[in-house]
């Protein structure tokens, strides 16, 4: 139990303050337009979302007694996670802000929509996790996905009020150095995957 909402918590905070097109406009956001829009634009990702898991949940749903899926899914998910923390080491070195017209709550639903990165994220670590955990108990999926999104949205949301506060918050050694720490907890799933991965390649085989 403990474990499923752990994972949740780590993944959600790491995706939630990683440079990407959605914390991008979040800043964007709440620099042109104040931090209740950039809240705006984190609150989409509960919108968007429901479609990609409900997606990937029916295309594994189909293929849950392949080993050598579940395998070569796991293992691409880990490459996934280990490229996915490139982004936190390089956090800070350049902050994206373009200025655009108001309408956050929608651009958060577009930009989530047409980035391919959630669709991989769920299809390959999100999705298999929920699934796993479902089959221990249904408290185990809830508490992954519960723990998973109040850090998503809720770090967006931190970033958001650190933003408006204070412009230099994203340069600072407190945000790389965060960064820094979550870029190895990634390095360490990424891990964790390839050999779940491989685990179940070997059983296939």
């Amino acid at each position: 139990m403990l474990y499923y909402f752990t994972y949740g918590f780590s993944l959600g905070l790491a995706a939630g303050i990683s440079p990407g097109p959605v914390l991008a406009l979040v800043i964007s956001e709440t620099i042109n337009h104040g931090r209740k829009e950039g809240i705006k634009v984190a609150m989409a990702l509960l919108i968007t979302d429901i479609p990609i898991i409900l997606f990937s949940m029916i295309v594994l749903y189909y293929l849950r007694d392949s080993n050598l899926i579940f395998g070569l899914l796991s293992v691409f998910g880990g490459f996934f996670l280990a490229y996915l923390s490139k982004d936190n080491f390089q956090a800070g070195e350049k902050v994206p802000v373009v200025r655009t017209r108001i309408n956050s709550f929608r651009k958060g639903i577009i930009v989530n929509l047409l980035n391919p990165a959630p669709y991989v994220f769920w299809l390959t670590i999100g999705t298999p996790t929920l699934m796993k955990g479902w089959e221990r108990s249904v408290l185990d999926s809830i508490l992954f996905i519960v723990a998973f999104y109040i850090c998503l949205v809720g770090s967006k949301v931190v970033v958001a009020y650190m933003v408006n506060k204070s412009k230099g918050f994203l340069r600072s050694s407190t945000y790389r150095w965060i960064n820094f720490f979550l870029g190895i907890l990634l390095l360490l799933m990424a891990v964790k995957f390839v050999y779940d991965g491989y685990n179940y390649l070997f059983i296939e085989l």
